[in-house]
């Protein structure tokens, strides 16, 4: 799979972090309200290589969406930069952003957000349609190739609701690749599957990193949470153990916030 990024229109590219395809510098998210402000992230420095498997770990409420989001430019930091690739994301007006998202990032949801009056394989088409990355005629053998990446193309013609939720979110692997992003982020992935789909998904997220993706996996479930190649803990806003974590580390630090 080719991994490098389609150059859109973008301000403000950094020469910093020559390794890194993620960057975040003193990140800082103050949300205002009429309760008053809430600060979500508090400067927050961050780096991910290329090829990582990073998982995303803490209570709720610690900021770990909070962080998704300003990677994924959904929402923007008050203060602070946050770089992906050559892209500054902070920077990028709300048309780039869109370009910029559909065709660099795969995103994967907790509760899939596949179109119900849709197929399985329109639901994977979809981000190339929007974005225009292939040729009409190649779209749909290209969907059904990532439908057998996944196990999935016998079900190509069905509708979501015909499926369980572990295919769904199979399904919805395959949509967030269908660009071929260099960077897969998934939020809460396993929340709704069963212990047996869960491994499955993880599984494949294994071989992604392999082929030379970067995920960024947002969870709660402490045995996924071990397997990952590192796990960055959020706490209070703040990232308070960067590094790698093996399951007796995993174990202390999760009690320390609990």
């Amino acid at each position: 799979m080719k991994l490098s990024f389609r150059h859109d229109p973008k301000p403000g590219p950094s020469n910093r972090g020559h390794h890194a395809l993620i960057e975040l510098h003193q990140v800082r998210k103050v949300f205002t309200s009429a309760a008053g402000d809430f600060t979500a992230l508090n400067g927050v420095d961050l780096s991910i290589a290329r090829g990582e498997f990073i998982g995303v770990i803490g209570r709720s409420g610690s900021g770990k969406s909070t962080l998704i989001n300003m990677i994924t430019g959904i929402d923007r930091p008050t203060s602070g930069e946050v770089l992906v690739g050559e892209t500054a994301v902070h920077r990028l007006n709300e048309n780039q952003i869109a370009r910029w998202r559909g065709r660099n990032l795969g995103i994967v949801f907790q509760f899939f957000q596949l179109l119900p009056n849709l197929t399985v394989i329109e639901n994977v088409m979809l981000p190339m349609d929007f974005c225009n990355t292939y040729p009409l005629r190649e779209r749909q053998k290209r969907a059904l190739h990532l439908l057998e990446m996944v196990d999935m193309s016998k079900h190509a013609f069905k509708l979501p609701s015909a499926l369980s939720g572990g295919q769904q979110q199979r399904v919805a692997i395959a949509r967030a690749l269908a660009n071929d992003p260099p960077l897969i982020i998934a939020d809460e992935p396993t929340g709704n599957l069963d212990t047996k789909s869960a491994n499955a998904m993880f599984q494949l997220f294994e071989r992604l990193t392999r082929e030379g993706k970067t995920v960024v996996m947002v969870t709660h479930d402490t045995s996924l949470a071990q397997r990952v190649g590192r796990t960055i803990l959020i706490a209070d806003g703040e990232v308070v153990q960067p590094g790698t974590a093996f399951p007796s580390e995993y174990a202390a630090a999760t009690a320390a916030v609990a």
